[in-house]
């Protein structure tokens, strides 16, 4: 909880963490075509970590955009593009809005886009990814919230990519969503093609019909990068899938891009 006034002061944990990736990924071959760091949004901090401080949600998630501005701009200025993690604009649906009107949760995320401007200001947008998820868990998820009524919302994040988990068996069908409304350009859209919480392992064939789901709904194909849904170690000391089978995944990941590949630009 909060229990004080938030004042980010020592970023040098932020700064080991870009020194341990950058120190991973440094000199491999193949190279990268381009590195990412995630980091938390105003609006999940806020909706984990109560406050018993500030005096409104509206005063908490100002400052917290204000003090978390230090980070991502550290992660910015280390050379990596920034990608902000924001269960909070889907999952809280679920949570902490079930039993409150769609528009009361809505009014809520739109407060939260506005609180990542605010953090981002500065970073040029095609450094920013906005990832927005139901919640990296193995469930139901019969309650999350349709990704329709959040596009108009998501769309307002001055970022340069969407992430969003299509893998997962409730959201699959929203390519369809997305056809629609698409992603503004250039936004980039970053499907989950991958389900992060489960041990059975894509064909690649299925990660290609994915993958050109995405390209069909967008409509450019070089405005595509095939993704997991979410991280595979979301909660420290649980994982729910085996450290062989997250590679083995990945490899398929790989290979479906290459089949996509071969059918869109054949």
């Amino acid at each position: 909880q909060c229990v004080g006034e938030i004042e980010y002061t020592d970023l040098a944990a932020a700064e080991r963490e870009c020194d341990l990736f950058l120190g991973a990924t440094d000199g491999r071959s193949p190279s990268f075509a381009e590195r990412f760091m995630t980091a938390a949004s105003p609006g999940v901090i806020a909706t984990i970590l109560l406050s018993e401080h500030y005096r409104t949600h509206e005063e908490y998630i100002s400052v917290l955009a204000r003090e978390m501005r230090k980070e991502y701009a550290l992660i910015h200025a280390r050379g990596l593009v920034l990608q902000v993690d924001c269960p909070d604009l889907a999952m809280e649906r679920s949570r902490f809005f079930q039993d409150d009107p769609l528009e009361r949760f809505l009014a809520m995320v739109d407060l939260h886009v506005d609180a990542i401007n605010q953090a981002t200001e500065g970073i040029p947008a095609d450094r920013i990814r906005l990832h927005v998820c139901w919640g990296n868990y193995d469930g139901p998820h019969t309650h999350d919230v349709p990704l329709e009524p959040l596009l108009p919302r998501l769309y307002r994040a001055r970022v340069g990519a969407l992430s969003l988990p299509l893998a997962n068996p409730r959201h699959q069908h929203e390519y369809k969503v997305l056809k629609r409304k698409p992603p503004p350009a250039p936004m980039l859209l970053l499907p989950g093609v991958i389900d992060s919480t489960t041990n059975y392992v894509e064909h690649p064939e299925v990660v290609a019909d994915r993958i050109c789901q995405a390209v069909d709904a967008v409509g450019e194909r070089t405005r595509v990068i095939a993704s997991t849904d979410c991280g595979f170690g979301t909660f420290a000391g649980s994982e729910n899938v085996a450290e062989s089978v997250v590679w083995a995944k990945l490899r398929a990941l790989r290979e479906g891009a290459d089949l996509a590949t071969e059918r869109l630009w054949r």
